[in-house]
């Protein structure tokens, strides 16, 4: 539904002994849309700061207007199917879960 919001999280730890940042990254790809579509479309960032020896939660919320682009007939707005939602803290290494949209 266009109001629904999907929640995404991943624990990132500092397994470090210094305090250090890390940028966490949300891409979505779009397995069967009605024309191309970016392969990782970078949706969400979030920089956080973690000390030496911890762990984080970080939480991101996708929703419609994330899932939007232009269709062929030029309007904009989302279409049902299958996406893969990718987590991590590069474009190369993500955790990934697919999703429907109905």
């Amino acid at each position: 539904m266009a109001t629904d919001t999907l929640k995404v999280s991943i624990e990132i730890s500092n397994t470090g002994k210094y305090t250090g940042e890390e940028t966490v990254q949300l891409y979505i790809k779009d397995l069967v849309a009605t024309v191309a579509r970016p392969v990782k479309e970078l949706k969400a960032f979030k920089k956080v700061k973690i000390k030496a020896g911890e762990s984080q939660k970080i939480e991101f919320s996708i929703t419609a207007a994330d899932l939007s682009f232009y269709r062929a007939d030029m309007s904009f707005g989302t279409e049902p199917g299958e996406f893969t939602v990718m987590v991590g803290t590069n474009s190369n290494e993500t955790k990934n879960v697919n999703f429907k949209l109905k």
